[in-house]
């Protein structure tokens, strides 16, 4: 078999030729597969019969809310902002009111019941437990009529020199704000590949079954860790100068001597380079969250690239276990920025009433993940953003479902943006999947094996153009015209009617699979 296939021999004799050919691989889209029929790839199989760790394929399943083994919870009644002094009447300024209930409720929810709510301030969860609850995005609004920038000033520049705010591609009115706490624990001893769930440690003091940990590795002046994660086809990097880093948080299975296991495979090598070592990971926000309400902004003219002053409704920065839910955007310059670990998005509303500018855009960013393992899922864009949906700065294994948008582009904004998913997507029209942004010189789009699955549009979807991302990227089940073309080591690319892909969503799927219950 050749080196990197995913999947096993079958039990008769066969090819691999034969076998991609039965499994619709091979050939034009129109002429492998009957319509009536079902269709599995090779990579996963049915069931995840074809999957290993050391596959093209990354395992998914570890990104949500408590890596997809609790479901989100439901806070018991709290205490309204009213009683804080709130309104809710449009024209009452009731932003003390809303800092008030922040500082003094310590955990549970914070209740914002049906009303329209005026905000000129910055709103902040810092702690635990916490939740910011409306009574329904049709019920609970939250009006900002001055953009950050207004409130708080941060000019900066793009890679170019041109003056811009930095709201244009990050902060939000609500920000849900935490620390890993990371701390250096050990150092990584020993080198090991991409699949491995092993390594050897200078010191096991202070580790313990059960423990989570992070695996954390920093690049060498030259980039050789930003070109592995490029798979070694990053494009030019030397604008990156160095700053490539890369995180895996998992819990220790088994201490044997110095030798640690892991309960997930690794997703890059470690090499002494690199500097591998065993960072704490004892976040200080987690299980905090905002739900059930709308953020609404005036209707002002979209005025075009770099210049958004800040009409951003969320952020979620250094949070782990947290999640917006429920939530309704109207008018904004960008929509939620989510980073840190195991954070969920689920039914996020995008919508606007503002006019866009040439080209057709009514803001910035739609939803921006960074950080590893969050979750988008459920999600309508009902507007057009230059950016739809972003993915940068080394993040990895976040993934992207069930969601639908007016014209996606899946935007992978340079910076090796490694192992992430989109999976069971409507992207409309689908004139510009591929349409992405990024300065100059800092690596190709995507980074290495960067997935796509049963994403579907009103056109065909082409393979991505090359200097989008390395030939280790994986598409399957798109729509097309194009024929397939499978090569182990190679370019991937299977031309499978979406309608007839079988699993529909990939990362459940995985996550069934991993939890060992049956596939919905």
């Amino acid at each position: 078999m050749l080196r990197g296939m995913a999947f096993q021999p079958p039990r008769q004799p066969a090819t691999a030729f034969r076998l991609l050919l039965l499994l619709g691989v091979l050939g034009a889209q129109s002429a492998t597969v009957p319509k009536a029929r079902a269709a599995t790839s090779p990579l996963w199989g049915e069931q995840g019969e074809y999957w290993t760790p050391q596959s093209r394929l990354p395992d998914f399943s570890f990104a949500r809310y408590q890596r997809g083994e609790k479901p989100l919870p439901t806070f018991p009644p709290g205490v309204s902002v009213k009683d804080f002094g709130a309104r809710g009447d449009g024209q009452t300024d009731d932003t003390a009111a809303f800092q008030r209930a922040l500082t003094e409720v310590r955990s549970g929810a914070i209740e914002v019941p049906p009303g329209r709510y005026r905000l000129t301030g910055l709103l902040e969860i810092t702690r635990p437990n916490l939740v910011l609850r409306g009574a329904g995005p049709e019920r609970t609004v939250l009006f900002f009529p001055r953009p950050l920038n207004d409130i708080r000033p941060d000019w900066g520049a793009t890679t170019t020199g041109q003056k811009t705010s930095n709201y244009s591609w990050s902060g939000g009115f609500v920000t849900l704000r935490g620390s890993f706490q990371s701390r250096e624990l050990t150092a990584i001893t020993t080198p090991a590949r991409r699949g491995d769930q092993k390594f050897t440690v200078a010191s096991t003091t202070g580790l313990a079954v059960g423990q989570e940990i992070e695996i954390y590795q920093t690049d060498t002046p030259d980039n050789t860790l930003a070109v592995h994660l490029y798979d070694g086809d990053s494009g030019p990097v030397e604008n990156l100068g160095g700053s490539a880093h890369t995180s895996l948080i998992c819990r220790i299975t088994a201490i044997r001597n110095n030798l640690v296991s892991v309960d997930r495979p690794l997703r890059w090598d470690l090499r002494a380079e690199w500097r591998p070592r065993l960072r704490a990971f004892e976040p200080t926000v987690t299980n905090s969250g905002v739900e059930n309400l709308t953020f609404e902004f005036p209707v002002t003219p979209y005025q075009g690239h770099f210049t958004e002053l800040g009409f951003n409704p969320l952020a979620l920065y250094g949070v782990v276990h947290c999640w917006m839910r429920n939530v309704r955007v109207v008018n904004a310059d960008s929509g939620p920025f989510v980073s840190g670990a195991f954070n969920t998005v689920d039914g996020l509303v995008l919508e606007t009433a503002r006019a866009p500018d040439g080209q057709n855009c009514t803001g910035h960013h739609g939803v921006s993940l960074g950080g590893t393992d969050n979750l988008l899922m459920n999600f309508d864009l009902r507007v057009r953003f230059i950016h739809d949906v972003t993915v940068s700065s080394f993040c990895s294994g976040n993934v992207v479902a069930a969601g639908r948008g007016l014209d996606l582009s899946l935007d992978h904004h340079r910076y090796a943006p490694h192992e992430n998913l989109f999976t069971d997507l409507d992207a409309g029209a689908g004139t510009r999947l591929w349409h992405c942004g990024g300065g100059a010189a800092l690596g190709k789009h995507c980074g290495a094996r960067g997935t796509f699955w049963n994403i579907r549009a009103a056109q065909p979807l082409s393979y991505p153009p090359p200097g989008f991302g390395p030939p280790s990227i994986n598409l399957v089940g798109l729509t097309t015209t194009q024929p397939s073309g499978a090569e182990p080591a190679g370019k991937w690319f299977e031309a499978i009617p979406p309608e007839q892909l079988l699993p529909r969503n990939l990362y459940e799927a995985q996550l069934h699979r991993r939890l060992g219950r049956p596939a919905e």
